[in-house]
């Protein structure tokens, strides 16, 4: 898994990939003369933290292959970071009908990857801080990248129920959105057809 860098973590990774490539070991000398100690300190750990770089042995660094970084950048992270998280929420909408399907619906690829959640008003400034901090982008009730985002629902109060680990809106309102359009008609006879007369 590999997270975005900034330009100057670009521009390291590339020199150091251009003469090493990915079988060659350097160590962090190795930008003395280029940029000052507190730099190249700060490059070798946004490089080591984000996945371009891996450490070695006694002091030495390799450059992860170029292919398997770029397919790392489009990795699906949010389901395990979440679990980190030190509030509540709920997987709402499209992705409560993904979790409540068993994931017979699902909406996201590599190309759009979007998470619907619920969250308290009040404690919004958390969760901006949590996703920015894990590098995930992150919009609150609309807005949309490449690769994985998060959709932030603020609302007063929240009540959610526990499925495959995950808080979730619960059955019945999933149920109800998933009924409310056509494209989701798989999903809700899933649903229909599991939980029988619960559904």
């Amino acid at each position: 898994m590999a997270i975005e860098i900034p330009q100057y973590g670009l521009k390291a990774y590339a020199l150091l990939f251009s003469k090493h490539s990915t079988s060659g070991e350097f160590r962090q000398s190795e930008l003395d003369w280029i940029v000052s100690t507190s730099m190249k300190k700060k490059i070798f750990s946004l490089l080591l933290r984000t996945g371009w770089i891996k450490k070695n042995s006694q002091g030495t660094y390799s450059c992860i292959n170029p292919t398997d970084v770029i397919r790392g950048l489009l990795e699906f992270r949010v389901p395990e970071i979440i679990k980190n998280a030190g509030k509540i929420y709920a997987f709402t909408q499209l992705s409560a009908v993904e979790i409540w399907s068993d994931f017979s619906y699902v909406q996201r690829g590599l190309e759009k990857s979007p998470y619907f959640i619920k969250i308290l008003k009040k404690d919004l400034k958390y969760w901006k801080t949590f996703f920015n901090r894990n590098e995930i982008s992150n919009y609150i009730n609309s807005g949309g990248t490449i690769g994985e985002f998060i959709i932030l629902i603020p609302v007063s109060s929240l009540s959610f129920e526990e499925k495959n680990g995950f808080k979730v809106d619960s059955l019945k309102e999933t149920i109800k959105y998933a009924k409310s359009n056509d494209v989701y008609a798989y999903a809700s006879e899933y649903i229909k057809k599991k939980y029988g007369a619960l559904a």
